[in-house]
């Protein structure tokens, strides 16, 4: 069988077995089950906020922080331009206009010199997104919403276990999110989480995720809301895999560092920022950057994967999906954006937790093949 290095594999340890086996032994395997609050109160503590609300996916956070901070029809949300689509969904399904800012083609995060002119009297908020592994600049996007009362959400879903200015990453804003797909540094197979230190707001997230049943009426519905609930098997994979995650981040570090030393000399790919002065990067992923003489990222890609190397593009731009376009979404933008240079110049490369120095040193002597076949 032809050697194959897949982009990410989650360690499943004996922790994680036990945790579930115990679900499947009591027969708590739904949403009921004591694992699901265990796992709200252990992670909302690691990241320093009041309440987590646990859920079926991080698709479904977004949905829930947006439909909790009742914005809808007419309202706009500064999101950035470089990121996954679950983002601007979540926007849009709620009735709301998403509004792009550019990234940095450093550190491929939002420019927040750029998020004051998106402004209207229409923005309610602004959506923060750490871009693989690296935080965003927090605090002037913080700055920014305050000057002009907006709330703030934080999508955390690539950097749980990461750090702004020595703080943890998913405990700013009005309300934050994260997902546990099986490529995050927790997982849960699927899962996400919604974080606030607002006891008011975490109850609604509460009644978000639960079809909007009431206390006193239960099945008196007052507003829409989803199933969106996390099961107890799921929450059992995710306390097992937070005890591990400081572990974790160091290996996912230390990986992002190998690559840095074998790929340091070569020549006409860029390789992502080591830190900034607010943060270190913890390379969630480890993305490259070619240069343009070398053609678009789509070819190395297919020479990657014919020599068993997994890889994956950058994100397409949400000012470019067709989707926004056919709904009459972002055709006020005229010029080229830095995220469309990223999409196209960009892939990353293996990042599990699984490799090991083998495994790198090979993706290595691969990677370095075919950017000669390129030259």
């Amino acid at each position: 069988m032809k050697r194959f290095i897949p982009v990410n594999e989650p360690l499943i340890g004996e922790r994680e077995k036990e945790l579930v086996m115990q679900c499947l032994d009591t027969g708590w395997i739904s949403s009921e089950g004591p694992f699901v609050n265990q796992f709200e109160e252990k992670l909302s503590k690691k990241i320093n906020r009041k309440y987590g609300i646990a859920c079926s996916n991080g698709s479904a956070a977004l949905d829930i922080a947006v439909a909790a901070l009742k914005i809808g029809s007419g309202d706009e949300v500064i999101l950035p331009s470089f990121t996954i689509i679950s983002c601007a969904n979540a926007i849009v399904r709620a009735g709301a206009k998403p509004v792009v800012v550019d990234a940095d083609i450093d550190n491929w995060n939002m420019r927040t010199d750029l998020i004051e002119e998106k402004i209207t009297s229409k923005t309610v908020a602004i959506m923060m997104v750490h871009i693989y592994g690296l935080p965003v600049d927090v605090d002037p996007i913080l700055n920014i919403a305050k000057k002009y009362n907006l709330a703030v959400i934080e999508d955390a879903a690539e950097i749980i276990g990461g750090t702004y200015k020595d703080k943890p990453c998913g405990s700013f804003g009005t309300i934050s999110v994260c997902s546990f797909y099986p490529n995050k540094h927790i997982t849960t197979g699927e899962g996400g989480m919604v974080f606030t230190n607002d006891f008011s707001l975490s109850e609604r997230c509460k009644m978000l995720r639960n079809l909007c049943f009431q206390k006193e009426k239960r099945f008196v519905h007052e507003e829409i809301g989803w199933n969106y609930r996390m099961t107890n098997l799921q929450a059992a994979l995710g306390l097992a895999q937070l005890e591990s995650l400081d572990k974790n981040i160091r290996k996912k570090i230390n990986i992002g560092e190998s690559y840095n030393k074998l790929l340091g000399e070569v020549p006409s790919i860029k390789l992502p920022l080591k830190k900034t002065s607010y943060a270190n990067n913890i390379y969630w992923v480890y993305g490259i950057l070619l240069e343009k003489k070398l053609g678009k990222a789509d070819k190395l890609m297919k020479s990657l994967s014919a020599l068993g190397v997994g890889n994956r593009p950058f994100f397409y731009p949400i000012d470019k999906q067709p989707v926004f376009k056919k709904l009459g979404f972002f055709n006020d933008i005229e010029s080229r954006l830095c995220s469309e240079d990223l999409y196209e110049q960009g892939l990353y490369i293996p990042s599990g937790l699984s490799l090991n120095e083998e495994k790198i040193n090979y993706v290595v002597d691969q990677l370095k093949k075919s950017l000669l076949r390129l030259l």
